[in-house]
């Protein structure tokens, strides 16, 4: 990126062009302010400083006629900052500056000359005149208050042609001959006033411009630009896969929202990737177990087969039937897994209708222990049951309930030891009711608990010598009951594990279909 399309460029240039224009306007409007209040001479009034004028002229004069008065005037009184001009006897005209006379104030000047011209001059004309002695010489005699006062005028200024106003002309007296006039206007011309003041404006603006400047880069642009810089530092690591990337948000300015915005997106992105990077990852293992359990029977299937169309090999009778009997249950099985793979997803992606009635929890306890009658008498196991007073019964969808009742039961039963009991227990808790699986099996190890309703997910290694099933029966269970707008959870010990699952109970409450 250019320098000038840099944004701290154009703001510092806003803002210096910005304070130029103040200062140039407040220089304008202090000219104007000196020019209209007439006090461009402090100490001493305009028709004071036309008499002083007058009084060092007339010596100068005396002293040497001859005396170039345009440059006298000019080095001694340059630097004054109020104007005025000299009419000579000869019609010249001396000004104490570069800026030219209003054309009445000359004509008013050219009239007084030639009136006073007319009649002879006398003392009461000429001031007295008091000469000082200084460190370098004789210096300007100075008017002083008491020294004729007639000679000021009524109000220190009167009315010349079209109404301009003007200090009475003081007379320039040499040898008592009028050698000219003194003009002072009452007030200072804007455009005197400006070239006067221009060069120490200037340099007081320019130095106001420098320095802001600087101050302005140190405390504003700077703190904004590292701040910026860091945004921007940010955000290049964000985009090139640091999603740990943040920008400081301190302060409660702009930039702060800005960098709070930044960060709660980058946030957001990490939050996201890590959901995917474990959606990936639970995809990959999904893919892997689902591989493997498909690929257990579907091996054990094209073995026997294989086996079976072997012409040279002679099988018996019993020995052909036995191979038929494993491929079939093996055939079952894979079906089962199948089965129980399309339900899930089913379940876990919403489809499928659930039906919304009351359900009478004896008559689910019942059809369990009817269905694992033959299972419990082989494995020596006997199934109890308990019903609360309030939890008699639950609003949901029969057959989807018992489904996950016989899961449970069936894992219940699997890890019992024979000589023991599986509990089925139903009470209240709340607005909800609470139904629960209890066997006395060798218990689930505390790191494996959080992991029982993963998919294909199984807990043989921690019930030791257990065989069990495809790992989706649990997952299956929890995707019914959440269904339901419940949960499930397990706690486990050795000689106790149950399984709970929290159905909300109430006649109002719609199924999540």
């Amino acid at each position: 990126m250019r320098w000038y399309r840099s944004l701290y460029f154009r703001i510092a240039l806003g803002v210096v062009g910005l304070l130029a224009a103040m200062l140039v306007v407040q220089a304008m409007l202090f000219t104007w302010a000196v020019s209209q209040s007439g006090r461009s001479l402090p100490g001493q009034s305009p028709a004071r400083l036309g008499f002083n004028v007058a009084l060092d002229l007339a010596n100068v004069l005396e002293r040497d006629p001859q005396i170039d008065l345009q440059r006298y005037v000019h080095d001694q009184y340059a630097q004054y900052t109020h104007p005025f001009f000299v009419m000579l006897a000869d019609g010249r005209v001396i000004t104490s500056g570069s800026s030219s006379v209003p054309e009445p104030l000359l004509r008013m000047a050219r009239e007084q000359l030639a009136r006073r011209m007319e009649r002879p001059q006398g003392r009461g004309e000429r001031p007295e005149r008091r000469r000082f002695e200084g460190p370098d010489g004789p210096r300007p005699p100075q008017f002083l208050p008491g020294d004729r006062p007639e000679f000021f005028g009524r109000g220190g200024f009167e009315r010349g042609p079209g109404g301009v106003p003007f200090i009475r002309p003081a007379p320039i007296v040499v040898d008592g001959k009028l050698a000219g006039l003194v003009v002072v206007p009452p007030q200072a011309p804007f455009g005197f006033l400006l070239g006067r003041f221009a060069p120490m404006l200037a340099l007081v603006a320019g130095g106001v411009l420098v320095v802001g400047a600087i101050v302005a880069s140190a405390l504003i642009f700077g703190p904004a630009r590292r701040r910026l810089r860091q945004l921007e530092t940010a955000a290049h690591r964000l985009g090139s896969g640091d999603l740990s990337a943040r920008a400081p948000d301190r302060g409660g300015d702009e930039i702060a929202a800005v960098a709070s915005a930044f960060n709660a997106m980058a946030a957001d992105l990490s939050a996201r990737a890590e959901a995917l990077a474990a959606s990936d990852r639970a995809r990959r293992q999904l893919l892997a177990d689902v591989s493997h359990e498909l690929t257990t029977p579907v091996t054990a299937m094209r073995g026997y087969l294989e086996t079976l169309a072997m012409p040279e090999l002679a099988l018996d009778e019993g020995t052909r039937n036995r191979y038929l009997s494993i491929i079939s249950d093996e055939t079952q099985r894979l079906e089962r897994l199948i089965g129980d793979l399309l339900e899930l997803a089913r379940l876990e992606g919403g489809g499928g209708t659930f039906a919304h009635d009351r359900v009478p929890i004896a008559d689910l306890f019942d059809r369990v222990v009817a269905r694992h009658e033959p299972a419990c008498r082989a494995a020596g196991v006997v199934v109890s049951s308990s019903i609360e007073p309030g939890a008699e019964a639950v609003i949901g969808d029969r057959d989807r309930l018992e489904q996950a009742l016989q899961n449970l039961a069936a894992n219940a039963i699997r890890f019992a030891p024979s000589g023991t009991a599986v509990r089925l227990a139903a009470g209240r808790r709340g607005s909800s009711v609470v139904i629960a699986v209890a066997d006395e099996g060798p218990g689930i190890a505390p790191e494996h608990l959080p992991h029982v309703f993963d998919r294909f997910y199984k807990a043989d290694a921690s019930r030791e010598g257990v065989s069990g099933g495809s790992g989706l029966g649990l997952s299956i269970v929890k995707a019914i009951v959440e269904r339901h707008g419940g949960t499930i959870g397990v706690t486990s010990e050795p000689g106790k594990t149950v399984f709970e699952a929290v159905i909300p109970e109430g006649g109002d409450r719609e199924i999540k279909n």
